[in-house]
């Protein structure tokens, strides 16, 4: 209307007359009204909620939490009894120094890959011991011809619903398996150098990978796609891992950072803490994350905070590697998802298990569990019944040390619990 052009012009008008300090009062009250009316209606929904039916409140707190679950934490590392060294059952098959792992959703099959080449697979089921499936490697250049790897295989991941297996080699490639028969469905090119990290983001067929060649890129399984490339490390990238959320964490190699990636935003957090190396990395929850380095310390970290809300620094103990002393390199980390349990490797004849303090601001070590040889990859079942434990003779990305007497195997660890803990889940302190 006439009169509604008028009042703007007005407005506009006083707006060019106001000085900068003028500007900036109103604004200010204008803030300050706006939050005035935010407490209001915030003070009236609370009265609302006072007045209804106690079965109403109780299942809007049931939706706030399954809302924010990656919070929830199981009060599990309490419980844990120290495995018996016996009990431990080791599957050999692989050659050469099996290099990662992955167990299926429904904890029956663990699928495993080495320096062999002679890929993934072996697939084997976790009640008999079985080797179901073996997939053969070949020389460099006859991927198309055959099933296999020709190159060191570095990393795995395999799907929430237990569908798809991605894995990612020397040679640049990643390969989509179907899991039940153990036949390839496609390969993945892209990355320049060796592909060190890969996950499927949970419930969905994206998937995420990383590289030397410094960048993460993201991928549709379901559809054969790429959909785009992320920058930012300034060194190679030795780890990654996802949950539900759209967005991924890195370890950064000799850069010295973890990177939460945010995907929808292509933006990027920057975490700093370690001095070395960092070589492994997992989500624990939605809101944490542990991470190990070659200068022996393993860090917990919030991803809010820019800093490790804890540091074990030596987590492993020192070793005299040519008259000098120098730690432990963390060359696993394990975390049991939504819960206060971790797990590190390294290749000081044990893997350590850990528990979190509260609000995930200490690091408490439990018991150690003897393994001969370098532990290049860790896992939990998703019931928290057995830790899985992939065993070389060398690093996972080199050939540094050598540990003669160690078996390239798998090995599964059972868990048991004390009897009775009264309640196996309790909201984050944090």
């Amino acid at each position: 209307s006439p009169s509604l052009g008028r009042r703007r012009r007005e407005a506009a008008e006083e707006e060019v007359d106001e000085t900068p300090q003028e500007k900036k009062l109103r604004l200010a009250k204008l803030y300050l009204e706006q939050l005035r009316q935010y407490e209001e209606e915030r003070a009236e929904d609370e009265e609302e909620e006072e007045t209804q039916p106690v079965d109403l409140i109780g299942n809007r707190l049931k939706e706030d939490v399954l809302e924010q679950k990656g919070r929830l934490q199981r009060l599990v590392a309490k419980d844990v009894q120290p495995p018996d060294p016996t009990s431990i059952r080791v599957l050999r098959g692989h050659q050469l120094p099996v290099t990662c792992l992955v167990i299926s959703p429904d904890d029956r099959f663990i699928f495993s890959a080495s320096k062999d080449g002679s890929l993934i697979k072996c697939k084997w089921e976790v009640e008999s011991g079985k080797r179901l499936c073996v997939v053969p490697g070949g020389k460099k250049g006859t991927e198309e011809r055959h099933m296999g790897h020709a190159s060191h295989v570095l990393c795995m991941a395999i799907s929430s619903d237990g569908k798809y297996l991605a894995t990612g080699d020397r040679n640049k490639l990643i390969m989509i398996w179907d899991t039940v028969t153990c036949k390839r469905l496609h390969i993945f090119t892209g990355h320049r150098d060796a592909v060190s990290g890969l996950s499927f983001r949970k419930g969905t067929h994206q998937l995420y990978s990383a590289s030397h060649d410094r960048c993460v890129k993201v991928w549709n399984v379901a559809e054969n796609a790429y959909v785009e490339t992320l920058f930012g490390h300034q060194d190679v990238v030795t780890g990654l891992d996802s949950l539900s959320r759209e967005c991924c964490v890195t370890a950064g190699g000799r850069d010295g950072t973890v990177r939460l990636w945010k995907i929808p935003e292509e933006s990027q957090l920057v975490f700093y803490g370690h001095q070395g190396s960092i070589d492994c990395i997992q989500l624990i929850n939605e809101e944490h994350m542990v991470s190990g380095a070659d200068d022996g310390s393993v860090a917990l970290w919030g991803l809010t905070k820019k800093k490790p809300l804890a540091l074990a620094r030596q987590a492993h103990g020192m070793q005299d590697a040519q008259g000098l002393q120098q730690p432990y390199w963390i060359s696993a980390v394990a975390a049991l998802r939504n819960s206060d349990l971790l797990a590190t490797g390294s290749h000081s004849a044990s893997v350590k298990l850990w528990k979190c303090g509260e609000g995930f601001r200490k690091l408490e070590p439990l018991w150690d569990i003897p393994l001969v040889g370098f532990v290049n990859s860790l896992k939990f079942s998703a019931a928290g019944d057995f830790l899985v434990a992939g065993i070389g003779q060398e690093h996972r990305l080199g050939r540094w040390w050598r540990v003669k007497e160690a078996k390239n195997s798998i090995c599964i660890i059972p868990l048991k619990q004390r009897a009775a803990a009264p309640s196996s889940e309790a909201p984050d302190s944090s």
